[in-house]
């Protein structure tokens, strides 16, 4: 009989929540309020009964101390958060997923795509879960882990705490977002209403993975306004925004690019761009560990962009780069405890903790940065954002632990 987390899970991961970019609505799509309304139900029969969904999409609810009211004061407030949208690279509709019995190794054929198999050649962790069930898509879509596996490990830790009086907990804060995908997670949410004192995005990959640092980013566009005449007469006349893009496209460096980086590297990544003689059009997005780095990477780009408008005086090159969010690292590290804490209860379920940066973006560190630490926990789910993503169910039971065990911990150090 499947465990509740997985039942969960595999109940989540059938309805579409895909968000989409370039909206400027929260929730992106409405079709992320039929997750929300099916998580406020359940939280409500839990006996959860301040659970609510509100107009941007914003799951939040408290489970109530079990504590008394005297060492209830003294135990932290802790948020956990999950998102409920899955990415829009790849298809987030009419999922299937499929559930590889006792795996024993060796590639995962795909039965909806034969020509692609989950390998442990691309993916080596996939051999740690030899002996266990994993759950993937049929591989016409992702299988929506990322982060419904986050949402269904709370769900189930929540229902553990509910049923256990003995499992000792202070006040507990339960929210899910919507739009995380496209950078917007909590960007609707009032932070402060939750008067939580720290925070943990249940939101990571592997098994034992905790990560306390991502990129700063930056992301921007480049305009090209170019002119269009006749091509059989159009020398002195015609600029062409193509070749003017392309003069752009190859001053950003090979070698700090998201194909050629890994680790603690920063890169340069321009991802979309559309053109015509008349006009084009470039998205990029900038990445480093180090903020510094980051300022002098937007320097770059700012330089080589004017040097090509100098080049083209004719045309009009248009520059825009903003901030995205900062590095977490700096603002966790203000706080030990959220980390010592976080370390401990991974360990207490029997795996080894993982310690990690994030080389994406979380929710956390927007969080960080708006006075309420948030590392970010595994919920279990690899190769996010694919048609091979997979989850083995261990890893998903062993989240569950990790954030029932971590309640406890800030009993027992509260009461020191």
């Amino acid at each position: 009989m499947p465990s509740d987390v997985l039942e969960r899970f595999l109940k989540y991961v059938t309805i579409h929540t895909t968000s989409k970019e370039d909206e400027e609505t929260i929730p992106s799509t409405k079709r992320q309020f039929d997750l929300a309304n099916l998580l406020v139900q359940e939280l409500k029969e839990l006996g959860i009964v301040d659970a609510t969904v509100s107009d941007e999409c914003y799951v939040i609810a408290t489970l109530p101390s079990n504590l008394t009211p005297e060492i209830t004061k003294i135990v932290p407030v802790v948020c956990f958060f999950a998102h409920m949208d899955t990415s829009p690279e790849e298809a987030g509709d009419n999922i299937k997923p499929q559930n590889v019995n006792n795996y024993q190794g060796g590639d995962i054929q795909l039965p909806g795509n034969l020509d692609l198999v989950i390998s442990p050649k691309e993916t080596p962790a996939l051999l740690k879960f030899v002996g266990s069930d994993i759950i993937t898509s049929d591989g016409t879509t992702l299988l929506g882990g990322d982060d419904k596996a986050g949402v269904a490990a709370i769900m189930a830790a929540l229902t553990k705490l509910k049923a256990d009086p003995k499992l000792k907990h202070g006040t507990i804060k339960i929210v899910f977002t919507p739009d995380e995908e496209v950078g917007r997670g909590v960007d609707g949410l009032d932070v402060d209403s939750l008067m939580a004192d720290f925070g943990y995005t249940i939101d990571g990959d592997e098994m034992g993975v905790l990560e306390s640092e991502t990129f700063n980013a930056a992301g921007g566009d480049i305009q090209i306004t170019g002119f269009n005449c006749h091509p059989g007469y159009a020398k002195g006349k015609m600029i062409n925004a193509i070749r003017i893009l392309a003069d752009i496209i190859q001053n950003f460096p090979i070698d700090e690019s998201p194909e050629t980086t890994e680790k603690k590297k920063g890169y340069y990544h321009p991802y979309e761009s559309s053109a015509s003689v008349n006009e084009a059009k470039l998205k990029f997005i900038i990445r480093d560990f180090d903020f510094e780095q980051l300022k002098q990477k937007i320097r770059n780009v700012e330089e080589f962009t004017n040097h090509i408008q100098q080049k083209y005086p004719s045309s009009h090159i248009n520059l825009t780069i903003k901030e995205s969010y900062k590095n977490m690292k700096y603002k966790i590290d203000e706080v030990p405890e959220v980390m010592m804490n976080a370390e401990e209860a991974i360990k207490r379920t029997g795996i080894p903790v993982i310690k990690k940066a994030i080389r994406g973006g979380t929710d956390g560190a927007h969080l960080s940065y708006r006075g309420l630490p948030t590392p970010n926990i595994f919920s279990g789910a690899m190769n996010f954002h694919s048609k091979k993503e997979f989850v083995p169910v261990i890893a998903l039971e062993k989240s569950v632990e990790t954030i029932i065990n971590l309640v406890q911990i800030y009993v027992e150090r509260a009461s020191e």
